[in-house]
């Protein structure tokens, strides 16, 4: 059985995947951080440093302040980590690619199997439809979400960005400008309101014709299935920088 511990356990993905691994004989959930320690399930600690159950694998749902104790904690004990958290610092992911360096680390800013393919096919639309269409992402998450814009709509638009030489900027704001729009940007608008999950449309607008792209999430237990998907997947792997396409072959 596979025993992990969840960073951000009492979080609203923390809580789904104790909920699963309740019913699995695959996965076992012994113990946890958070700023709450309040859980009869298993033991919760505050902070890395007062970690004393060494687990098999790390699920981090958490917040990017964790960051430094948990790869701290993980590389001083050899534990695979799998970073589903969003809103790094460039710094911040600067240490996450030094950790790969000494333990199996995956890091994705999106859990969901279907964004991941998404990601494929946007890379795909970009190749194929060229120079002569502009691209436009729209993400819309919950009123509660702190950071903007996504993490999963940066990863969109470094998918598209990648593949063509890096020669797009985004344009988070255009309200302040009375200029034509540059064809070498990718603008992408954030929404936040009531409680949706996540929705990610993928424009691209040509003359004449417009294709959109677009992926939405009913629920977090979304993530759930992708980080136990990334768990299997990772227990095996050598040390390393892993993501989704790694797990799907994309």
């Amino acid at each position: 059985m596979l025993k992990i511990l969840i960073s951000g356990a009492l979080g609203h993905v923390g809580r789904k995947i104790t909920e699963v691994c309740k019913t699995s004989d695959k996965y076992s959930v012994v113990c946890g951080v958070d700023r709450i320690t309040d859980s009869g399930d298993f033991p919760i600690f505050t902070d890395f440093d007062d970690v004393s159950i060494i687990p098999d694998i790390i699920i981090d749902f958490s917040n990017p302040s964790v960051l430094e104790g948990l790869l701290k904690f993980a590389t001083k004990n050899n534990i695979p980590c799998i970073l589903a958290t969003t809103g790094y610092s460039n710094e911040q992911i600067q240490k996450i690619k030094e950790a790969s360096k000494t333990i199996p680390v995956f890091f994705t800013a999106n859990m969901s199997l279907g964004i991941n393919l998404l990601c494929s096919l946007v890379k795909k639309a970009s190749a194929v439809l060229g120079d002569g269409f502009d691209v436009e992402i729209i993400e819309k998450h919950h009123n509660q979400k702190i950071d903007a814009p996504s993490g999963t709509a940066l990863m969109l638009a470094n998918a598209i960005n990648n593949i063509n030489e890096d020669k797009y900027y985004y344009e988070f704001d255009r309200h302040s400008k009375r200029v034509k729009r540059s064809p070498n940007e990718i603008g992408i608008h954030s929404v936040r309101g009531g409680t949706i999950v996540g929705e990610h449309d993928v424009i691209f607008a040509g003359k004449d014709e417009v294709l959109t792209l677009s992926h939405s999430a009913f629920s977090k237990e979304v993530f759930v299935s992708g980080a136990l998907k990334a768990a299997d997947f990772l227990i095996e792997k050598p040390a390393g920088l892993y993501d989704m396409n790694d797990v799907l072959s994309l």
